[in-house]
């Protein structure tokens, strides 16, 4: 290369435009100002990624960098960048968060608030040993949602067989039901401390987290002098309007 030629590289690298310090961010919507070293504070995150030398985001009209996502708990993950605080709310949420920008230090934060570490470490590893309890949540719902026709409710019956001595019970149990025999799901047996109504407050808080509505109350079958009661069925109820 000759000197001229060198001299004319060397003025176009010094006149490149370089990353401002401070930072305006547009997340869905949501704005935010912040500085470099913040955005940049674990560089093995999402957010260090993308702000790196060449960043990799586009800008909005005003010049702000765009991240095309959900920014309503994004503040928390920038407070938690800047100072390491920690949200009071939204945990679940900002945790959500923390896990797509690959925040490590802020994952780890929160699943040892007491909220998050009961549900990780206590609900979820409880539901985690009844069989099919998640395929069974799916099964409501969408059982649910079939007899929601020009109707304000829809009734399902669960059957909570807690011990396979329950299990045992069941086709008796299961014939004690009134004649017209609704759909029935079943729970169990497992092999954990929690009883049938820590699982049926974990059945309704699963499904009201979907956005439905539910109330669970025992179904008494009726009872006569040559049969038996059994005490193993709920009606589960979804309200519409």
């Amino acid at each position: 290369m000759s000197l001229p030629d060198f001299k004319s590289a060397v003025k176009q690298a010094s006149s490149a435009p370089s990353l401002s310090p401070i930072v305006q961010l547009n997340v869905g919507g949501h704005l935010f100002s912040t500085t470099l070293s913040t955005l940049r504070k674990h560089p093995e995150s999402k957010l260090a990624e993308l702000f790196g030398a060449h960043p990799k985001l586009r800008t909005d009209a005003q010049g702000r960098y765009f991240i095309d996502r959900d920014g309503s708990h994004f503040g928390a993950v920038l407070e938690f960048l800047r100072s390491e605080q920690l949200p009071t709310e939204n945990t679940q949420e900002v945790l959500k968060e923390a896990v797509h920008y690959n925040i490590a230090p802020l994952i780890k934060r929160l699943e040892e608030t007491p909220r998050l570490f009961g549900e990780l470490v206590g609900r979820q590893q409880f539901i985690s040993r009844v069989p099919h309890y998640k395929e069974n949540i799916e099964v409501l719902i969408r059982v649910a949602r079939a007899e929601a026709i020009a109707t304000r409710h829809s009734t399902i019956l669960i059957c909570l067989l807690r011990t396979e001595e329950d299990l045992g019970s069941y086709n008796n149990a299961i014939n004690s039901l009134d004649s017209d025999k609704e759909s029935v799901v079943t729970f169990g047996p497992w092999k954990a401390t929690p009883s049938v109504k820590d699982l049926l407050d974990s059945v309704k808080m699963d499904i009201e987290s979907r956005g439905y509505k539910v109330s669970i109350e025992p179904h008494v079958t009726e009872r006569n002098f040559l049969s038996r009661s059994y005490d193993f069925f709920y009606k589960l109820t979804f309200t519409w309007w």
